[in-house]
């Protein structure tokens, strides 16, 4: 319509008002002009968290755009997902491949620096099997938690979590996890946003990212 309008003015030497009322066009939008916005980065920064996030589909990642200060509505953001080919991707890749990158180490030099934690898996005598959710400080290789149950969803995790910090009176700066549908869970994600811990997320079949927490359970199941 705009164009339109623009034709009439400069053919017919229309005022601007005589022009958008023959295209019954609102005369603001001879006024609006689009600022240009750069996909490349933005593009850039989605398909680094598809690669990390493996499991993550497009809202989650648009959520964590959005904490990090991106300001572009979701119908831009889903055009560039889906021109990354991120909509075509597996979320759950075969356990052969590593799935995602693994995050920069840092330096355990004080505790709460990094914590750890995992499930360890059993069964009583009975044949009934429970889960054990342990947690660790990287640093003091202390244990900071042993929560026992029959299912742990990652809204227990999360209360859990809140529990140590209310005992502590601390939390650390990232937490080493492994890929488990508890730790990915909409619930843990948002605990961690809220009280700014870096969920650090293990490669598939990769349980030497997480080295800490493995050597643990490894002693705590034989005692």
């Amino acid at each position: 319509m705009r164009g339109l309008a623009q034709y009439l003015m400069d053919e017919y030497r229309v005022s601007k008002a005589r022009a958008c009322k023959v295209v019954q066009a609102h005369r603001s939008g001879m006024y609006y002009n689009a600022k240009y916005r750069a996909d490349e980065f933005l593009r850039k920064r989605m398909r680094e968290i598809a690669d990390v996030r493996v499991r993550y589909g497009f809202w989650r990642i648009f959520i964590l755009l959005r904490r990090e200060g991106f300001k572009d509505n979701h119908k831009r953001v889903y055009r560039l997902y889906k021109l990354e080919q991120l909509n075509l991707r597996s979320k759950r890749p075969r356990r052969s491949k590593a799935g995602a990158h693994r995050m920069d180490r840092i330096d355990i030099d004080r505790p709460n620096r990094c914590w750890s934690m995992d499930f360890v898996a059993d069964q009583l005598f009975n044949n009934v099997r429970f889960r054990v959710l342990t947690v660790i400080d990287n640093f003091t290789r202390k244990c900071l938690s042993i929560f026992v149950g029959q299912s742990i969803k990652g809204e227990q995790v999360a209360n859990v979590m809140e529990s140590i910090k209310c005992q502590r009176q601390a939390l650390p700066e990232r937490i080493q996890v492994d890929n488990g549908s508890e730790f990915i869970s909409k619930v843990l994600d948002k605990w961690a946003y809220e009280n700014r811990v870096i969920l650090d997320y293990s490669r598939p079949e990769k349980p030497m990212d997480n080295p800490f927490i493995e050597s643990f359970n490894g002693a705590f199941r034989d005692e």
